[in-house]
């Protein structure tokens, strides 16, 4: 396990170049959960459920089943490639509030293990090293 690639488990700041990655709903509508920290410590808007924003970058997570959450994944990874000066704290989205299990969701992030600013949580490393 890369452990210097691990998202901490509760995160209370952040660092300048550091992006809190949360799982929000399409709508926006930030009201609990990671998404709620979002909006009251880094700078998430509400309205929002896509995409950068603040000190964060929000992926949708309650849209429906587990595929639907591709797309918006491999979106965030591609613009974490584009912006390699920025680190990316990915949290257990899709985890909390939306349902999912930790198997179902870190298969979702197998291409973000091989850029070097992203981190995820460990659970997700434990399944994707497997």
């Amino acid at each position: 396990m890369n452990r210097n690639r691990i998202t901490p488990d509760n995160i209370t700041e952040l660092a300048h170049n550091e992006i809190f990655v949360f799982g929000s709903n399409l709508q926006g509508w930030h009201g609990g959960g990671a998404a709620r920290t979002a909006v009251n410590k880094f700078g998430a808007i509400e309205g929002l459920g896509v995409g950068p924003q603040g000190q964060c970058y929000a992926i949708p997570t309650m849209q429906g089943p587990v595929e639907a959450i591709k797309p918006y994944v491999d979106h965030f990874v591609r613009y974490a490639k584009l912006n390699g000066n920025q680190v990316f704290l990915v949290t257990k989205i899709g985890c909390g509030i939306a349902g999912f299990e930790v198997e179902e969701i870190a298969p979702l992030f197998a291409e973000a293990t091989k850029l070097s600013n992203i981190k995820l949580p460990k659970e997700f490393w434990e399944v994707l090293e497997k």
